[in-house]
């Protein structure tokens, strides 16, 4: 059995721009520090569009999401699951396992495992199970093979830093982003397919001022202009130290 590599760092998002929103500020400071981005979603967000059709719409979207890595010099993935359809199944879940074993990553970044639609929860589920399996032997990857240890795991705040029944979510671990939030907004930029989107079907605009606002709501919490939230998965066999504190410093606040 192989054993994890280096200093790479891997986002596990439902759909295109899921990391821009709420992870991309660590991405960049973890690529100051000399890690290797790797970004990756379930699906293309092929249903995220009133203009064009699911073939189109996922072209566009999966080559915003490559120019948009491409701002770290990383690497974007995409699992080609179904906008809406994301599964918790064997074949959508053995795709991200191999995924998961090809880059092996020291830490891993997915959505909420209490989020605002169902996509977003299962791609917290896959990654979790993926990451607990990437060295279980007897679940079978032919393009990867079993790696060591399981990475650390960080869930991402949820849209709106709130569950389904409009409860706040409070991180445990917030990352002061300040002096990287104009790559964040590039990076978002990048995703200009998703404006007219989200104003047609969400009634919501001004894409990155809303990407803003969330990042001021948790600066604010640690007395700084821009911030990100995340939860640490610490159940049973999963790494129990806080490896962005270790590399970031006192950039990473515990509250």
């Amino acid at each position: 059995m192989a054993e994890m590599g280096g200093k790479t760092v891997l986002s596990i998002g439902a759909h295109p721009d899921d990391a821009e929103f709420f992870c991309a500020g660590t991405l960049a400071l973890l690529h100051e520090k000399g890690w290797d981005v790797h970004i990756a979603t379930v699906s293309p967000g092929d249903c995220g569009t009133v203009q064009y059709s699911r073939e189109e719409i996922g072209r566009i979207r999966k080559g915003e999401a490559t120019k948009a890595a491409g701002m770290l010099n990383g690497t974007y993935h995409c699992l080609e699951g179904c906008d809406i359809f994301i599964m918790y199944d064997r074949p959508t879940l053995t795709r991200t396992i191999e995924l998961v074993r090809k880059v092996r990553p020291r830490i891993v970044f997915t959505t909420s495992p209490s989020d605002y639609m169902v996509d977003h929860e299962m791609a917290s589920k896959l990654a979790q199970t993926a990451c607990f399996a990437c060295g279980v032997v007897n679940v079978e990857t032919p393009g990867a093979e079993p790696f060591e240890p399981i990475p650390h795991l960080y869930y991402m705040d949820p849209a709106d830093h709130k569950d389904i029944f409009g409860t706040e979510i409070q991180p445990g671990i917030i990352v002061d982003i300040t002096s990287v939030m104009e790559m964040k907004e590039k990076m978002l930029c990048c995703h200009k397919s998703q404006r007219h989107w989200l104003m047609t079907h969400h009634g919501m605009d001004e894409y990155v001022n809303i990407m803003k606002a969330g990042s001021q709501k948790r600066g604010q919490q640690i007395n700084t202009q821009f911030a990100e939230g995340f939860r640490q998965h610490l159940g049973h066999a999963y790494p129990q130290d806080n490896i962005l504190k270790a590399e970031l410093g006192d950039l990473v606040h515990i509250v």
